[in-house]
């Protein structure tokens, strides 16, 4: 069987179940038997035409919301590229064979996306089962019980998928202002000298996961050299991008008076403890000296910088960590060390959105990190950035933010 050709347009045809697959402009593009038969449409009755050209509200029903709540959530899938499952629907069907007779119909659906290799949604998968002659069963013989409890039902139903609305709105609401303040206190990139840099940011897929992380570039006094940042800030959504501006910004204002990386972080861990919400949370500094060829690090419990050198060796700077900020009961000065580099090397700071996967060793997103920088160690920093986004991130985008910088050496 191992070596057998699965006919995978069969075994779609023959799912138990109705399902059907739609374009993201709601066009179906096939249907299984089951869903054929319950639905009573034929093949080329569905396929290539709109969804609600199929399946439009019964106009004799003004309290008619199938297509409304229907097309909500499909739009849900398409943005987040997440599954959708709806709360029990009631969605008349009208008869093909005696037009303008429309049949009272219960429906419990799922939809769910279908990426392509970029991560955008190219399918939806629409499953649907039909719980119609359940509802009507539940009332017992008489039939006077089963509308009573069909109406029951219909009503909790609709209240809960109304009071899921309004909690998708909020969260939606409070991931734009997140996002907006985000970005508004994090740097724009801009030249750093003469020196090239590419920055990235991704905020997380999902509602829910607005996070805080952060990054900063920082021109220092005396010489030709660059204080680069990064940062990831414990929590989600305003309270998170709050607490990351605080970080950054007293960082980004350290670093210009500190004799080096180690003492930016320790005045940051000071100034952390007085920040409600700040505690734990990483930070990486980095201290590039063109004059010296030298990169001077210190790290607070962040996942260490990746030198990829010029003979596409790639070193990561993890012999200065310490805990998170604020993670000690008392403070103390924190470790530095530096690293050497020649002409063509390639300096590269994330955050852990970048190289973590659940359930699985973060050694091993160091590992996939250090092939993806080998196989691309020609590039600059512009393209070196999308390569590591596109090879590095899922599909279906993180669930958690990644921020990256990549300076050329």
């Amino acid at each position: 069987m191992s070596d057998a050709v699965i006919d995978y347009a069969g075994v779609f045809a023959a799912l138990p179940g109705m399902v059907a697959l739609l374009t993201p402009d709601l066009i179906y593009v096939d249907a299984n038997e089951d869903f054929m038969r319950m639905s009573g449409r034929t093949r080329e009755q569905l396929v290539g035409r709109y969804l609600f050209d199929v399946f439009p509200d019964n106009p004799g029903d003004p309290a008619a919301s199938g297509v409304r709540n229907l097309a909500a959530s499909l739009r849900r899938v398409v943005e987040t590229g997440e599954r959708d499952a709806m709360a029990l629907q009631r969605y008349d069907v009208e008869s093909v064979e005696r037009p303008g007779e429309w049949a009272e119909r219960y429906w419990s659906p799922v939809n769910a996306p279908v990426l392509g290799p970029d991560g955008r949604v190219v399918l939806l998968v629409h499953r649907v089962e039909e719980v119609t002659e359940l509802m009507r069963a539940r009332g017992g013989p008489s039939g006077s019980g089963s509308r009573v409890l069909e109406a029951e039902l219909y009503t909790r139903a609709r209240e809960l998928q109304e009071v899921n609305e309004r909690l998708r709105k909020a969260h939606a609401r409070e991931r734009e202002v997140a996002l907006a303040l985000q970005e508004a206190m994090l740097p724009a990139p801009a030249p750093i000298g003469r020196h090239r840099a590419a920055v990235r940011y991704r905020p997380a897929v999902g509602a829910l996961n607005v996070c805080g992380d952060w990054y900063d570039l920082v021109v220092l006094p005396g010489g030709d050299r660059v204080g680069v940042a990064v940062g990831d800030v414990v929590g989600h959504g305003l309270v998170a991008a709050g607490v990351m501006g605080q970080l950054r910004s007293a960082l980004s204002a350290a670093s210009r008076v500190v004799r080096g990386p180690a003492q930016a972080l320790d005045v940051l861990d000071l100034y952390a403890r007085s920040v409600e919400g700040a505690e734990n949370c990483t930070a990486v500094e980095t201290w590039i000296d063109w004059e010296g060829r030298s990169v001077a690090y210190s790290s607070a419990g962040h996942p260490p910088p990746a030198l990829l050198h010029a003979d596409g060796r790639v070193e990561f700077l993890d012999r200065a960590t310490d805990p998170p900020l604020g993670a000690r009961l008392s403070h103390a000065a924190r470790p530095q060390a530096e690293a050497a580099f020649t002409e063509g090397a390639t300096l590269v700071l994330y955050t852990d959105g970048l190289v973590e996967r659940r359930g699985e060793d973060i050694d091993a997103g160091l590992r996939r990190l250090a092939e993806t920088l080998e196989r691309h160690r020609d590039a600059d920093p512009e393209t070196l950035a999308d390569a590591l986004l596109l090879d590095m991130l899922p599909l279906g985008g993180a669930t958690d933010d990644t921020a990256l910088i990549v300076v050329g050496l």
